[in-house]
């Protein structure tokens, strides 16, 4: 029906850029202007409304977008077409060919702009590599038409995988899946903070909480110690259960934020007030390549980098950030020493989630650099953690998507809001909590 749709719009879109050659063969100017006012008129409704969608909003400007983009690419060639052939054949005279062409230009000129538009303020699956390419390539012939390809290619599958999504949500908003006995802390990791203007988990917590769930933030320090992040999240943990009335909460950690929370689990007392852990690639046995770097690093080159990053982190919410000791807990040499002074509690269920990167080039930077790196010291794994590193407790879930791209340590957590073929990040986590519920958690 679409192709259809297209077929039908591309066809008067045609007609409408190329109409004005018309008035090379009308002697009325009434007639000549008329001409004229319908084809940009036509034009300017296609670039508000080129087509329907089924969804609203975000994903209606993306879908529109798209089809209007289509629209342009296949209007531009013909029209260059024609014109060479007007031009050539002395069908027309040459300075109507020339007039009509540069009015033809124009119009098209705005489908782009609108289309593109679009697109730029409303596609998460674009990402700035191709928003980039797409301005620093749009004069240059034959890449620009490669690259609106590639647009269109990702919108397309932008639109119709959120559109599934959406559907699949409505048909089971009743059953509210994700409804657990006890709320969802999401515990980040190492270097980040919660904040909610760049959520740390991507687009997990929305689609969590349209199927019932209730979700808050560790909002620990992003660089300190494990001890320092759980004594923070041990008060996060007896805010929330005061708060909201409710005995427990079941935690999702990401990264250190495992360490941390077992700290507080074990350590501090929390294991009351925590019905169960979920760790997501997590270093339990920690990383053997940073033993190696804190080992051969000059001592002055690690404080100029810990002092430019606690800077950093200090502006950006941090009270007292500590690079070093943050790094440290990461060894697997501190990591050896804190699972023997840091016995899992059992009042609380320990569950466990990794996965790796199949090639360094899976991953966005910084983990497409550290990949073989950690590769040569710790062996398969996510750009950051090794696998073998990531499981504890009760059970291990491993992920292993389609296709040579693989899980990276930011994929896991849909850092980069991406969708990855093989694996739907937000349906992982829904799967993940509505478990709980059915464990009675």
């Amino acid at each position: 029906m679409e192709f259809v749709s297209l077929f039908i719009m591309t066809a008067l879109s045609l007609a409408a850029t190329n109409c004005h050659f018309l008035t090379g063969f009308i002697d009325s100017t009434a007639l000549c202007v008329l001409v004229y006012i319908v084809s940009v008129v036509f034009v300017l409704v296609l670039c508000v409304h080129p087509c329907s969608s089924k969804e609203g909003g975000r994903l209606a400007r993306i879908h529109k977008g798209s089809f209007l983009l289509k629209i342009f690419l296949i209007c531009t060639t013909a029209d260059i077409a024609i014109n060479i052939f007007l031009y050539s054949g002395s069908v027309i005279g040459g300075l109507t060919v020339l007039i009509n062409s540069l009015i033809a230009l124009l119009m098209l000129a705005l489908m782009l702009i609108v289309s593109v538009t679009r697109l730029y303020i409303s596609s998460v699956q674009l990402g700035i590599k191709w928003r980039v390419l797409g301005v620093c390539l749009a004069f240059i012939p034959v890449a620009n038409i490669i690259i609106l390809a590639k647009m269109i290619g990702l919108a397309d599958d932008e639109y119709k995988t959120e559109c599934a999504r959406e559907a699949l949500d409505r048909s089971r908003a009743g059953e509210r899946i994700c409804q657990t006995k006890y709320p969802i802390l999401l515990v980040h990791g190492v270097f980040f903070r919660d904040v909610k203007l760049l959520n740390y988990w991507g687009r997990i917590p929305a689609a969590l909480e349209k199927n019932g769930a209730k979700i808050f933030y560790g909002s620990q320090q992003s660089a300190d110690s494990v001890a320092g992040c759980a004594a923070e999240i041990k008060e996060r943990i007896d805010e929330i259960c005061k708060k909201e009335k409710v005995e427990k909460v079941n935690i999702i950690a990401h990264s250190k934020g495992g360490l941390d929370s077992r700290y507080a689990i074990s350590l501090l007392g929390a294991d009351e007030r925590v019905a169960t852990l979920t760790t997501i690639n997590t270093p339990h046995r920690g990383c053997q390549f940073a033993d190696y770097l804190l080992g051969k690093a000059p001592e002055g080159f690690k404080n100029t980098v810990a002092n430019t990053y606690n800077s950093a982190l200090r502006k950006l919410g941090d009270h007292d950030p500590d690079f070093i000791k943050a790094v440290t807990d990461l060894t697997a040499s501190a990591c050896e020493k804190f699972n023997e002074s840091c016995p899992d509690s059992p009042k609380v269920s320990y569950r466990s989630v990794g996965s790796k990167s199949v090639k360094a080039s899976g991953g966005r930077f910084p983990l497409n650099l550290s990949y073989h790196l950690v590769k040569y010291f710790d062996g398969e794994n996510d750009g950051l953690v090794s696998v073998p590193s990531m499981k504890w407790g009760e059970s291990f879930t491993f992920l292993t998507p389609t296709g040579k791209r693989g899980i990276s340590h930011g994929d896991v957590i849909d850092l980069n809001r991406e969708n990855i073929k093989g694996f739907d990040v937000r349906e992982f986590y829904v799967g993940l909590v509505s478990k709980l519920r059915e464990e009675g958690f």
